[in-house]
């Protein structure tokens, strides 16, 4: 599921206990399940991996993100984010 966001502002991330994450500057919710998020930023694609992850608020006008959850990791990526999990082990087999 693709979600656009219309306004990009500043980028900040903000983590509370590993259980709530805000984050701004998000111009586009790539993909999204329970377990991993990929979303494009103004400094780059992130990727959010978890437990039991989901959206709480949604704001579509100024760029913000709220996610509720366990937060195990949070990593930018230097590519689009399609391409690294396309090379991925199975994808890797494929090929």
């Amino acid at each position: 599921m693709d979600k656009d966001i219309i306004n990009v502002g500043n980028h900040n991330i903000t983590i509370n206990e590993r259980k709530n994450i805000v984050i701004t500057g998000v111009k586009k919710i790539d993909s999204f399940d329970d377990e991993e998020f990929l979303l494009e930023t103004n400094m780059g694609y992130i990727v959010i991996k978890g437990n039991e992850l989901e959206i709480i608020k949604l704001d579509t006008y100024q760029g913000n993100v709220s996610i509720k959850g366990r937060i195990n990791s949070l990593n930018y990526m230097e590519n689009t984010g399609k391409k690294e999990k396309e090379d991925s082990f199975i994808g890797k087999l494929f090929k």
